[in-house]
C-alpha cells in the first residue's frame, strides 16, 4: 500500500500554464490527471471556506429569490458549507471544463422564426460526462494516497460550486454571480471532489469585474437587483427551465425567441475575448441546436421530443414546458404565418400548452383569437387557460 499524500506546499500557476513542467507534489499529480482527463482546470481548497456563503444563501431564500426551486430552500443546511454535507471532508478538488462556443452565442437572437438555446444545452447534457471524468480523478486520488475517502459532485447535488470554485482560484463571481475566468471567460462547467485527504489550498480568485456593469445592462427581464444579486424569478434562464407554471405575462415579450435558457449577461463578459471555443467533442455543440426552427419544434410529440432530445439536458423539462416556451418564441415572433401552429394547438392535452398558445395567437392574429373566444371559453376546463382567453380581449 502506497503512503497517504503528504502535506506538501505547492503554488501551481492555473489552467494551461500549469501543465508545464510542474513539481511532482500530489498536487501536481492530481493536476495532471484531471488533465488527461480533459479538465481545463484543477484547483484546491480547504473544506471549511467561504462559510459567509451559507448565511448569503439563507437571506436569498428568505427574500423568496428562488422562486418556485422548493429544493434549494429544502437542502440549504447541507448546501451552506462542505462540511455541512460530508462533515469528515478535510480537501475540495475544484475542476472546470471549458465548454466556450465557436462563434458568436447570441447570433440566433435576429432570427425570430427560430429558436436560441442556451450553449450550455446545445450539446450532450454536461452531467453525465463529467461525472464520469470526476470519479475516475477520484479513484486515481485515493489509489496514490493508498487511503481516505472521496465524494464527487457536479451540479445537482447540494453544493455552492460557484463560491468554492472562486475560494479555489478558478475564477470569481462576478457581478451577474456566474464564475468568470480569466483564462476561459463565462465558458466553464463545473465539478468538485470532496475528500478526507489532507492537500494543500490554492489562493483564491480576487474579483476583477471593477466598474464594468455589462453584465447586468444586457439582461433583457432585469433580474439582477443589485450587482452580485440575482433574483430568479425574473431570470429567463429559471422561467424557460425551472419554473414549472404559466410564464408571468410581464415577461413574455421579453423572452424573445429564447426557448431554453439565455447567455445574454455571460456572452456580454469582456473577460471572454480569452476565451477559447471547448475543445472536448463529446460536448461539441449540435449543429441542429443552433437556431432550429420553430415550427418544427412546435410539432413536436412527446415521443419526437423525447428522441430528439435523448442524452441532453433539454429533456429534463420534458415536452409540455418546452412547448410553452417555443410558443412564447412564437408569439414573439411577428410572423403571422406562424399562428396556423398555435391555433393548432390551442387544443392540446396539457393546459400549460393551451394556454400559451392562447397568447401567441393573441399576438399574430387577434381577430382570428377573437373569433374563438366565445366557444373555448365555453368549453375550456382550466381556469388558467380561460383567463388566457379573456387576456385576448
Amino acid at each position: 500500500m502506497q503512503a497517504p499524500f503528504p502535506i506538501v506546499s505547492t503554488m501551481a500557476p492555473t489552467g494551461r500554464e500549469s501543465r508545464r513542467g510542474a513539481a511532482a507534489t500530489p498536487e501536481a499529480e492530481i493536476r495532471a490527471r484531471a488533465f488527461e482527463l480533459g479538465f481545463d482546470v484543477c484547483r484546491f481548497a480547504r473544506a471549511d471556506v467561504a462559510p459567509e456563503q451559507g448565511e448569503r444563501l439563507h437571506a436569498w431564500l428568505r427574500d423568496g429569490a428562488h422562486g418556485d426551486m422548493d429544493w434549494m430552500r429544502e437542502t440549504a443546511g447541507r448546501r451552506a458549507a462542505p462540511c455541512a454535507l460530508w462533515p469528515e471532508a478535510a480537501s475540495l478538488v475544484m475542476l472546470g471544463l471549458n465548454y466556450g462556443p465557436d462563434g458568436d452565442p447570441l447570433a440566433s437572437l435576429t432570427k425570430p422564426d427560430c429558436a436560441t438555446i442556451s450553449v450550455y444545452a446545445r450539446n450532450r447534457d454536461y452531467h453525465d460526462v463529467i461525472k464520469g471524468r470526476l470519479k475516475q480523478l477520484a479513484g486515481f486520488i485515493l489509489s496514490r494516497a493508498g487511503a481516505g475517502d472521496a465524494k464527487v459532485f457536479v451540479d445537482t447535488a447540494p453544493v455552492m460550486e460557484k463560491p468554492l470554485a472562486q475560494a479555489a482560484g478558478v475564477g470569481w463571481q462576478g457581478k451577474h454571480t456566474n464564475l468568470v475566468s480569466r483564462e476561459f471567460g463565462s465558458w466553464l462547467f463545473l465539478g468538485a471532489i470532496f475528500t478526507t485527504l489532507r492537500l494543500e489550498p490554492d489562493p483564491p480568485e480576487h474579483d476583477h469585474c471593477g466598474s464594468c456593469t455589462k453584465c447586468l445592462d444586457a439582461c433583457p427581464t432585469a433580474a439582477f437587483p443589485a450587482p452580485y444579486q440575482l433574483d430568479a424569478r425574473r431570470c429567463i434562464s429559471y422561467l424557460t427551465i425551472e419554473h414549472k407554471g404559466p410564464i408571468p405575462l410581464e415577461f413574455r415579450a421579453k423572452i424573445g425567441n429564447r426557448i431554453y435558457g439565455c447567455d445574454d449577461c455571460l456572452a456580454v463578459c469582456p473577460w471572454n475575448k480569452y476565451a477559447s471555443a471547448g475543445r472536448e467533442a463529446k460536448l461539441a455543440a449540435r449543429a441542429e441546436f443552433g437556431s432550429p426552427s420553430l415550427v418544427q419544434l412546435a410539432r413536436l410529440d412527446d415521443s419526437a421530443f423525447r428522441a430528439l432530445f435523448a442524452g441532453s439536458p433539454i429533456k429534463r423539462v420534458g415536452r409540455d414546458r418546452f412547448l410553452r416556451n417555443v410558443l412564447i418564441a412564437i408569439g414573439n415572433s411577428a410572423r403571422p404565418e406562424l399562428a396556423a401552429e398555435a391555433e393548432r394547438l390551442i387544443a392540446d392535452a396539457a393546459a400549460i400548452v393551451r394556454g400559451a398558445a392562447v397568447w401567441a395567437l393573441g399576438r399574430l392574429a387577434p381577430t382570428q383569437a377573437a373569433e374563438l373566444r366565445p366557444d373555448r371559453l365555453a368549453t375550456e376546463p382550466d381556469a388558467a387557460v380561460r383567463q388566457e382567453w379573456r387576456q385576448t380581449a
